[in-house]
């Protein structure tokens, strides 16, 4: 990619933000961003500074996490539908994280109870491929990984079957994809995550490049073919669960960017990740702001708008790739 795309991802991000912190339901000047920052107490400074600003940064950061986990799973199974919500890796994040909150533990264990069952999420498409005889079959890990999302599905349901209505309510909002409760110290917990792994993953560029290949190209290259992948999966399970543990189900997401960053000419997957990562941040931007206009003062779901968007690209990649 030459310098000036990369200028223009960076400031399609800006531009993305801003609008977001300025536009709302109450629309504030953008010059109240600046007077936020310097500690002004006006009200349009206050609101950018509480609520509008860690608003955009957990939406940017949900955006970039799902956006590198994305590229690097369809990279590692040469497969242009992979994804975490699609792979199950979402689905079982969110079983741990609703049994997180159903017994009561506090926030700072739900990317940690989230994570869990994301791993198990992974190994269950593993086991199911492996059963199918087909355990690097991309397109059998694929259909494995609808499988145990479906099954994940479920398990949110019979979790949910008794517990009391206002955890019933919460749970299903937040299965929907939101950025709207965003706190400083859920940020600065997500910031780790997405951080370490998409630093980590973007480092393993260069695997998945060789992955790319086949991986009987891979082994011949002298690449462990199974470490690779398993690394792969790991860490990208990491940042998808700490997304779905700060802001629930938003699918689709991981889908659509890579291809993006692809059009933009993103080649090799080291420099894809990084792409992906920028256009995911400004694509979930502006799909929460999409969330909050469309029908003021009711909000979207951000997983429903990005849903919108991403369903009929799936269905056009798909028909494409028959």
């Amino acid at each position: 990619m030459t310098a000036s795309r990369w200028l223009l991802l960076v400031l399609s991000l800006v531009v993305a933000a801003i609008l977001a912190i300025a536009i709302g339901t109450i629309n504030v000047p953008i010059s109240a961003i600046g007077d936020a920052l310097r500690g002004d107490q006006s009200t349009p400074a206050l609101v950018v500074r509480s609520l509008r600003i860690p608003r955009v940064i957990l939406a940017t950061l949900v955006g970039a996490g799902l956006g590198m986990s994305g590229a690097a799973l369809q990279g590692t199974m040469r497969n242009p539908l992979a994804e975490p919500y699609l792979l199950g890796v979402s689905g079982g994040a969110a079983v741990g994280a609703v049994l997180a909150t159903v017994v009561g533990l506090s926030f700072a264990f739900v990317p940690i109870a989230a994570f869990l069952g994301a791993i198990v999420a992974v190994i269950a498409a593993f086991f199911v491929a492996r059963v199918a005889g087909s355990r690097g079959d991309a397109r059998v890990l694929l259909m494995a990984g609808v499988v145990v999302g479906a099954f994940a599905n479920a398990a949110i349901m019979v979790l949910l079957a008794n517990a009391e209505p206002n955890v019933v309510r919460n749970a299903l909002w937040w299965m929907m994809g939101s950025v709207a409760d965003a706190t400083w110290p859920q940020i600065e917990v997500l910031f780790g995550y997405v951080v370490v792994g998409g630093t980590a993953l973007a480092l393993l560029g260069r695997r998945v490049d060789v992955l790319a290949l086949g991986e009987d190209a891979a082994a011949g290259l002298g690449l462990d073919v199974d470490r690779s992948i398993r690394d792969v999966f790991i860490l990208s399970s990491l940042v998808a669960a700490a997304t779905v543990a700060a802001a629930g189900l938003i699918g689709f997401v991981g889908l659509v960017v890579p291809h993006i960053a692809r059009g933009f000419g993103a080649r090799r997957h080291r420099t894809l990740i990084v792409a992906s990562g920028i256009i995911g941040a400004t694509l979930v931007v502006m799909a929460d702001l999409l969330g909050r206009v469309l029908r003021p003062p009711a909000e979207l779901p951000l997983g429903a708008v990005t849903a919108l968007v991403g369903v009929p690209f799936f269905l056009a990649k798909l028909r494409h790739l028959r």
